[in-house]
């Protein structure tokens, strides 16, 4: 498979992407930097293909999505939908929270995006 990781075309809107974090992804951000969670390594704002990722940890072949009420638009959901699912066929594993739940139950989450490490 051919370099499908940060596309040169998308680096400037990466970087703004992570300098305009929105407030759900600064707090959980805060838990994966650093290799907090497990020892795992984490990317954020990381582009594979044409698309930009929340998160990612290359060691797992993980994707954090982070929700927020935009994506409760019915076209939004759509777009969501298929960009998961070619991010899958590529051999990603996605994973999605809404905004609320980082602020109401970070462990949960935390809990969660472990419990896709392939060896705890």
């Amino acid at each position: 498979m051919n370099n499908i990781h940060n596309y040169k075309y998308l680096e400037e809107r990466r970087k703004e992407f992570r300098k305009n974090l929105t407030s759900a992804e600064a707090t959980l951000w805060k838990y994966l930097q650093r290799k907090q969670l497990d020892g795992r390594k984490f990317r954020r704002q990381h582009s594979i293909q044409n698309f930009i990722v929340d998160f990612y940890c290359p060691k797992e072949k993980l994707v954090i999505e982070l929700d927020g009420a935009y994506h409760l638009d019915f076209a939004q959901q759509n777009y969501d939908l298929e960009r998961t699912q070619q991010l899958e066929l590529l051999g990603f594993k996605v994973i999605r929270f809404e905004n609320k739940l980082v602020f109401e139950a970070i462990d949960f989450v935390l809990e969660e995006i472990s419990s896709h490490f392939k060896n705890l």
